[in-house]
């Protein structure tokens, strides 16, 4: 699986973090890239949303994790790319049931509510989840490629 991972400066810290724990892990199946901020220095949270989420649209990774303070503006940031299912997740069942049911193929962190040893733990389900594609979870994700692609016409 490719990996990309990105934050804001309020998420700098718990992303560091979370790079460590993942190569200590060493899987092999994992590549991960990390796609900034490189200092702990004032950014924009909607900035590296943005960047992350073309990285996976284009297919340069296959899922992302997304960090700032809160979770909650880079959530709606990283949702606004089409093709982007984010989801602020505090819980490991919404961790991994995210991607198995709605195909989530981007996990958001706020590091003001979520400590280093429960960001672990969801960034596990997350990554350990696949997508059922059951028929209910089929037609749900073309209702959202069709809202998506009706909104984005609609807006040109």
């Amino acid at each position: 699986m490719k990996l990309a991972i990105a934050s804001d400066h309020r998420g700098y810290e718990l992303k560091k973090h979370l790079i460590e724990h993942l190569d200590k892990r060493q899987n092999s199946l994992l590549r991960m890239t990390d796609l900034g901020p490189l200092l702990p220095l004032p950014v924009d949270y909607p900035d590296f949303a943005e960047k992350l989420g073309k990285f996976i649209i284009q297919g340069f990774a296959t899922r992302g994790i997304l960090i700032c303070g809160s979770g909650v503006g880079a959530s709606i940031a990283a949702n606004k790319i089409p093709g982007i299912r984010a989801a602020l997740c505090n819980d490991v069942y919404s961790a991994h049931q995210g991607v198995e049911d709605d195909d989530m193929n981007v996990l958001v962190l706020g590091s003001g509510s979520v400590g280093p040893l429960l960001a672990q733990d969801l960034v596990h389900a997350f990554l350990q989840a696949h997508f059922q594609h059951e028929e209910r979870h089929m037609r749900r994700l073309r209702k959202i490629a069709l809202l998506e692609e009706r909104l984005t016409q609609r807006s040109a």
